[in-house]
């Protein structure tokens, strides 16, 4: 779901790219509308990259995006699904009961019934 990115997301990808400063997508040259997607599929380098990245967001970031994707604010629809169990696990490590929500809510999105 198309959205517009707030200040605590800017904060979030000031966390994990802080090299990037613009709040347009490479590759498509659009606004971005999420965090993790245009994270993973347009400014990591690889998966590696995208886990590593994301290891510097905090308990209340994590809160904060399982809350987005729970909500349908925060896409996931594009991530390949390496990149959902990279997700995961850094929900894991803050919440197990939060994983085990994200995890449905990628297994609803991938039979297509949300």
């Amino acid at each position: 779901m198309a959205r517009e990115l707030s200040q605590r997301d800017y904060e979030i990808l000031r966390k994990v790219a802080p090299e990037y400063g613009n709040d347009l997508c490479p590759s498509a040259n659009v606004k971005f509308k999420s965090v993790l997607p245009p994270l993973c599929n347009h400014i990591a380098e690889d998966i590696d990259d995208f886990d590593r990245r994301l290891s510097n967001l905090s308990r209340e970031d994590w809160e904060y995006l399982t809350e987005l994707i729970a909500d349908g604010d925060e896409s996931v629809c594009c991530l390949s699904d390496e990149a959902k169990e990279v997700v995961l696990r850094h929900i894991a490590n803050f919440s197990e009961d939060d994983a085990a929500k994200v995890s449905r809510i990628f297994d609803l999105e991938a039979c297509g019934m949300i």
